[in-house]
């Protein structure tokens, strides 16, 4: 088994736009994870994007991540001898900072980027918020919601002229003298809607957690990896999941990786479409049927999501999800 590749392109061909869908329908439903190729993105833009944060990495970010707590807690453990095996030291072997996009503008960095990566992450952000939103159609089609469902959702709802969230975070994970001991950014979900992520297109380290084993997310030069969050599985009703995924650490590797989130906005309701708490109540074989019938999900708001994720990222993700329905019982 691999980490499925799919070639978006051929929905354009009549013939085989049927067996896409599909291969998209089952690669969100079995492995939250899978990687896009011929997207539509130039590839030259998405070369600029990792030639660009390769170079600004180099000239204001290494130095500083020399002297990061994380180093100190890894030259701490090896001076005092520790032996950790069995039990990695519970932090991340990363750098790097977050950029959010509102009105196509990007906010300030610090320290700031130059001006010709400012402008290249500007237009590397319209390019794969279209492609975010080209993903969720697909879906829509393929749960049999009505087009513009998940888009709206995600903005929350009823027309109110709000937009998702969107916002890209830029990871390098410099080489790492004991990998052993240390991730590069440990196991997790993410909390949000549909990531989209440009990797490293040389050096591998991400993997996913399928059917309890790790499967590498092998580095394919202009793939874009798609990557369901949280609210996006409770938006399906568990239709589509997120799945636990890591970067490993390299001893003799820079990697680097720009992370899309395209997620709900802070006031977003989010639960389960009831028509597909409907099929899911009548695949279960419940009489009476209605939406409540086949409800797997708290109601709740993104917000309060997000304040329990913040301090439960590395944990199970069902205490999350149980955490909500006390919190949600505020949303009718």
């Amino acid at each position: 088994m691999a980490v499925p590749v799919i070639d978006i392109k051929k929905l354009l061909d009549g013939e085989e736009r049927e067996m896409t869908m599909e291969q998209i329908h089952k690669a969100c439903q079995e492995w939250g994870f899978f990687q896009l190729v011929n997207h539509g993105i130039p590839h030259s833009l998405l070369d600029g994007v990792q030639e660009l944060f390769k170079e600004h990495y180099k000239n204001s970010m290494d130095a500083q991540f020399q002297d990061s707590a994380v180093v100190e807690m890894l030259e701490s453990a090896l001076s005092q001898g520790m032996n950790l095996s069995a039990t990695k030291i519970d932090a991340d072997w990363e750098t790097g900072f977050f950029i959010q996009h509102s009105s196509h503008k990007t906010n300030t960095v610090t320290p700031p980027l130059p001006a010709n990566f400012k402008e290249t992450m500007e237009e590397f952000a319209e390019e794969v918020k279209g492609l975010a939103e080209r993903v969720l159609e697909i879906m829509c089609e393929n749960l049999g919601l009505e087009k513009g469902y998940l888009k709206e959702a995600l903005a929350g709802g009823n027309g109110n002229g709000n937009s998702p969230f969107f916002g890209i975070k830029m990871c390098h994970y410099p080489p790492c003298p004991r990998p052993d001991l240390i991730d590069g950014l440990r196991s997790h979900t993410d909390a949000g809607g549909l990531i989209l992520l440009l990797q490293d297109d040389e050096i591998d380290g991400l993997q996913v957690l399928k059917d309890d084993t790790w499967f590498d997310v092998q580095p394919i030069r202009h793939a874009i990896v798609i990557d369901i969050g949280d609210q996006l599985e409770v938006m399906t009703n568990g239709k589509y999941k997120s799945m636990w995924h890591r970067v490993l650490a390299k001893d003799d590797a820079n990697r680097m990786s720009v992370a899309a989130f395209y997620n709900p906005s802070s006031e977003a309701e989010v639960y389960p479409p009831p028509q597909l708490m409907i099929m899911s109540a009548e695949h279960n074989g419940i009489d009476n049927v209605n939406a409540k019938s086949g409800y797997a999900y708290p109601k709740f708001v993104s917000k309060d999501y997000m304040k329990v994720y913040a301090e439960q990222k590395f944990l199970p993700k069902k205490p999350r999800f149980e955490a909500m329905s006390i919190v949600g019982h505020a949303v009718k």
